[in-house]
């Protein structure tokens, strides 16, 4: 007997007592490819029908969108809540940011790079060695996973690879060196044992 085509559908709002988060509740009765596609733009399941995307810039509202236009192209019905089409269309400032130089696209792209490290880390597919304080910013020195080790540097939204090292031990004498004293273990590296 033939199954009639499934209709995917889903509906974007912003999420309760998070500011800018975004969640994605499918609707239709075959949700892994909707949830699969979801993924690719940055969502992670709460629970079987509801995905959420959190970002450390805030941009939820802007990716949610890019999302949105992404989903219906792949013949997904998208509805976007009212509260959330504000915040799409809500311009917005960043007070005292670091570089005043540059377009909101700029912007976007280098906290977007931010965001992948972020969620690296997070994932466990960067592990964090050793941190530090260099006098203005946080540092740290971390490998890949069936990768290179990298120093990183971070502020707020703003983290950038600083450095590349073929070796873990590469990258950890140099960063003991550099910054001496202040070097602390990770937390992410006192807890494995």
């Amino acid at each position: 007997m033939p199954h009639p085509e499934a209709d995917p559908h889903l509906r974007l709002d912003l999420l309760d007592g998070r500011p800018g988060a975004v969640t994605a509740t499918i609707t239709d009765t075959l949700p892994l490819t909707v949830r699969a596609l979801l993924t690719l733009h940055g969502f992670e399941p709460l629970d079987d029908t509801t995905m959420v995307m959190a970002r450390i810039d805030r941009e939820e509202p802007h990716y949610a969108e890019q999302a949105a236009r992404a989903l219906r192209a792949e013949g997904v019905t998208v509805d976007i809540t009212p509260q959330l089409r504000e915040e799409i269309g809500t311009e917005w400032t960043w007070a005292n940011y670091p570089m005043p130089w540059c377009s909101r696209e700029e912007i976007r792209e280098v906290s977007n790079d931010a965001q992948q490290i972020y969620d690296a880390i997070r994932h466990g597919r960067l592990i964090i060695h050793a941190h530090a304080h260099d006098g203005w910013t946080t540092v740290a020195v971390g490998t890949y996973r069936d990768g290179p080790s990298i120093h990183l540097r971070s502020e707020n939204h703003l983290r950038v690879e600083a450095g590349r090292y073929d070796t873990p031990a590469k990258a950890i004498a140099e960063f003991e060196r550099l910054y001496g004293n202040a070097v602390r273990p990770s937390h992410q590296h006192r807890t494995r044992r």
